[in-house]
């Protein structure tokens, strides 16, 4: 059993689902536009340019190298994109076109400054392993966050655990969505750094939503 592709959500959706499930709700539920674009968001862009550069084929020695390569899973709900995946020559692998031998997935996301306190990267990475193995049916053991700020790789083990919380978190995610229900939470810390924290409003988050808000202000303006 499966989602149907009209009801895919965003895999990069998790990154804000486990930063903040009011962030992610005002992005794909209400689909906030007036994005306010602090220099993370721009660097980040920056960072993924040359990364999301559409099916670009690279061949070193017994490694295949594919950046921007769509993926998707019905298991999840999902669809998005890999930075990038190196396909490694391994015996267990699966036939790729056009390459002779077999060959095992790697995905490899390209990221911002350094490792989070939170789990959303390796969340994202988990999910596109598990979609990386519904589209090729193989298993992916590992995959790596390249972090720009400490400029290497991290190892990231595809455990049963972050499956687990994976599934679960999309599962909600796919619940709220249904409700077009967007969370109130607590403010904290972490908003400071949030690119929607001028959107959000965290002092009328009790009284009324960001859409109902963002009306009554337009309303305003064009009386006065």
């Amino acid at each position: 059993m499966g989602y149907d592709e009209d009801d895919f959500l965003l895999l990069s959706g998790i990154q804000h689902f486990e930063f903040c499930k009011r962030q992610w709700a005002l992005i794909h539920i209400e689909q906030q536009q007036q994005w306010e674009e602090n220099y993370l968001t721009i660097e980040g862009q920056n960072l993924h340019k040359k990364a999301d550069e559409p099916f670009i084929r690279e061949k070193r020695k017994e490694k295949l190298i594919i950046r921007g390569m769509p993926v998707k899973s019905h298991s999840l709900g999902i669809s998005g994109i890999c930075d990038v995946v190196e396909f490694i020559q391994d015996k267990n692998g699966v036939a790729i076109h056009g390459e002779d031998g077999l060959y095992l997935p790697v995905p490899i996301e390209y990221k911002h400054g350094k490792p989070k306190e939170n789990d959303a990267d390796v969340l994202q990475m988990v999910a596109q392993a598990i979609c990386l193995e519904e589209m090729l049916l193989c298993t992916v053991n590992v995959g790596y966050l390249f972090y720009n700020e400490i400029k290497r790789r991290t190892e990231i083990p595809i455990t049963s655990d972050l499956r687990d919380s994976v599934r679960k978190k999309f599962a909600e995610m796919h619940d709220l969505y249904s409700k077009r229900y967007t969370p109130k939470v607590k403010t904290g810390p972490h908003c400071e750094r949030c690119s929607l924290k001028n959107v959000c409003l965290p002092k009328l988050m009790n009284k009324e939503s960001v859409s109902s808000y963002l009306d009554r202000r337009l309303k305003f303006e064009e009386t006065t």
